[in-house]
């Protein structure tokens, strides 16, 4: 009989508009009603769009306000990650479409992206000039350790430098190899931004190279050194900046320096102006070119026409 259909479709609804009801009293999905075939929105969408069957979005409750395109630098230093991410996600979303927008199409920036590195090195060659990785130490955007390890160069050891190293022979004994070490470590960096102090000499320890648009150097943020009352393009040490604004001592005593300390700070120093100093990056850095995976021009069967082939190897083909 033809009332199946109709009765199924109508107890669908029903548990459709219980469904509703109880989302509605939790207060999970706004009261007011429109049409719609799919289930409610639920979260930060809710109220705001509705599934059409034919699988577009049809404007639902009121509109939500479009992100500006400014966001104020004058965020508090102790603003809660999550405020930060919302303002970096409001900077980057502008991508790199008009010269007033934000010049950047790296994706949205969250607290999980960001790690502070530091390195100690030993002297290794001639005179023990040579400077080779001993330690190192990543943190993520809390400050907490996610990597320390003491590491074992390639040379032999000539000069422990233990007075800034903080490394002894003794820390040798427990290192594992810098090839093993190297690997750990650029997984962890892949794809994230990374914070350091002078951090090129910690990458050239590591014997890598990381995108200069996801490396936040704090010996070159000029905010930082504007903050602290110290010339901006001066090159001031870790250990000045973080009396200066974070009235903290680091790298006293004979023992050496930590490089958890160091990275710690750094990462400090960076959230202290992180806004201000990723609105002002977001205008100066030039855009990242796409990715070949994502990018709908890069079509493999483009390069099945003649002009992409080498001309040598067309002639020699006839």
């Amino acid at each position: 009989p033809p009332e199946g259909p109709s009765k199924k479709k109508s107890r669908k609804h029903q548990r459709f508009m219980e469904r509703r009801a109880l989302l509605e009293q939790k207060g999970l999905l706004s009261p007011h009603r429109c049409l719609g075939s799919q289930a409610p929105v639920v979260g930060p969408e809710a109220g705001s769009t509705l599934t059409k069957a034919g699988g577009t979005t049809a404007p639902c409750g009121r509109k939500v306000p479009k992100p500006k395109q400014v966001v104020s630098p004058s965020l508090s230093p102790s603003a809660s990650p999550d405020s930060i991410a919302r303002h970096h996600s409001v900077l980057l979303s502008q991508g790199n479409g008009s010269s007033k927008g934000v010049r950047m199409s790296s994706p949205l920036l969250r607290p999980g992206k960001y790690v502070a590195i530091d390195c100690e090195m030993v002297g290794t060659g001639p005179q023990g000039r040579l400077s080779e990785l001993a330690r190192c130490s990543v943190v993520n955007y809390e400050g907490d350790v996610i990597y320390d390890k003491y590491i074992l160069p390639e040379l032999p050891i000539v000069d422990y430098r233990t007075r800034w190293s903080g490394v002894t022979k003794q820390h040798m004994k427990s290192a594992i190899p810098f090839k093993a070490a190297q690997a750990e470590i650029l997984k962890i960096l892949k794809d994230k931004i990374v914070v350091g102090h002078a951090i090129h000499n910690d990458f050239q320890a590591l014997k890598y190279f990381h995108p200069k648009d996801r490396t936040r150097d704090t010996s070159r943020i000029p905010v930082l050194n504007q903050r602290a009352g110290l010339p901006v393009r001066a090159s001031v040490s870790l250990k000045s900046l973080a009396r200066h604004l974070l009235q903290k001592k680091i790298q006293v005593g004979c023992k050496g320096h930590s490089s958890v300390e160091d990275a710690q700070t750094a990462m400090e120093l960076y959230r202290l102006v992180e806004v201000q100093w990723e609105t002002e990056l977001a205008h100066s850095l030039p855009p990242r070119p796409p990715s070949p995976v994502t990018d709908p021009t890069t079509d493999s069967s483009q390069y099945m026409d003649d002009r992409y082939w080498p001309t040598d190897l067309m002639s020699s083909s006839l």
